[in-house]
């Protein structure tokens, strides 16, 4: 086939990584399956009147989602995603508004329970 040939196809050839020289992205995000769960709660709670505001923070070691009371205020939970300690206390955790880890572990679902209890209460 000829190089002006609409069926040739380009190829691009990379060199591969060697496995023992992996790094860690440029920026750290939350994928599409950890969002869903940080939105299905925030959206509950928006709906109990609780939260009105979010941000999200995507930096080079850490992925931040901010939850607000109000927007003018400084956050009252903060939920990272910290992949250097995936090995260690887990890659996941709830921090509070005076900066107390409220609950830290590999399992995103498991570690936002901790914010769900604020959403039971007694009924009058």
């Amino acid at each position: 086939m000829a190089s002006g040939d609409p069926q040739t196809c380009n190829m691009n050839m990379q060199t591969p990584t060697p496995i023992g020289s992996y790094r860690l992205p440029d920026q750290v995000a939350f994928d599409r399956s950890e969002m869903s769960l940080i939105l299905t709660l925030y959206g509950r709670m928006v709906a109990a009147g609780e939260w009105r505001d979010y941000g999200i923070s995507c930096l080079r070691e850490v992925a931040v989602f901010s939850i607000f009371r109000r927007t003018a205020e400084t956050p009252l939970y903060r939920i990272e995603k910290r992949p250097k300690l995936r090995q260690k206390q887990g890659l996941y955790s709830v921090i509070g508004m005076d900066g107390q880890i409220l609950k830290r572990g590999h399992d995103l679902k498991a570690v936002l329970r901790v914010l769900e209890r604020k959403l039971i209460r007694p009924v009058e």
